[in-house]
């Protein structure tokens, strides 16, 4: 059995500008991981960070942009696992903006976390997306997540 992760944040911005965040490698880095992203259907790039042992993941996750749609959808897949070439988790990574109310509203799916569902990797995927979409959120706009900083 898999399960999905799926969160929605709303952003007082046009799609353009959120985009730039999900697609951008600098600003990527900003917010989620070191990258060697770009937006081409096709492209193999990793995300890398410090290693976690106690969740058996040697640091690197290896995606694939599967399919763009500019300002409105990025889907790529996000595999890792403990190092050696050996992947413990397959996935797919969804991206879609919606614009809404004079801003956007972003949605991530992240779909196919098989085998995780129980696991403290699962709960703390759950939580990071939300904090790195709140990320952008701050990064664009910069405020803490729904109030200005002053």
């Amino acid at each position: 059995m898999s399960k999905s992760i799926n969160h929605t944040i709303f952003f007082p911005n046009k799609p353009e500008v959120v985009w730039k965040y999900l697609t951008n490698s600098e600003l990527m880095e900003l917010w989620l991981m070191k990258n060697d992203f770009k937006p081409i259907v096709g492209r193999e790039f990793q995300f890398r960070t410090n290693p976690i042992p106690k969740f058996n993941f040697d640091g690197i996750v290896y995606c694939k942009v599967l399919e763009i749609i500019p300002n409105k959808k990025l889907v790529y897949s996000w595999k890792g696992g403990p190092g050696n070439g050996v992947m413990t988790m397959d996935s797919i990574v969804v991206w879609t903006l919606q614009e809404k109310n004079n801003g956007t509203e972003l949605n991530l799916n992240h779909s196919g976390v098989k085998g995780f569902e129980k696991l403290p990797i699962f709960n703390a995927m759950y939580e990071g997306w939300l904090e790195n979409m709140q990320k952008i959120y701050e990064l664009i706009n910069k405020t803490k997540y729904g109030t200005t900083v002053a």
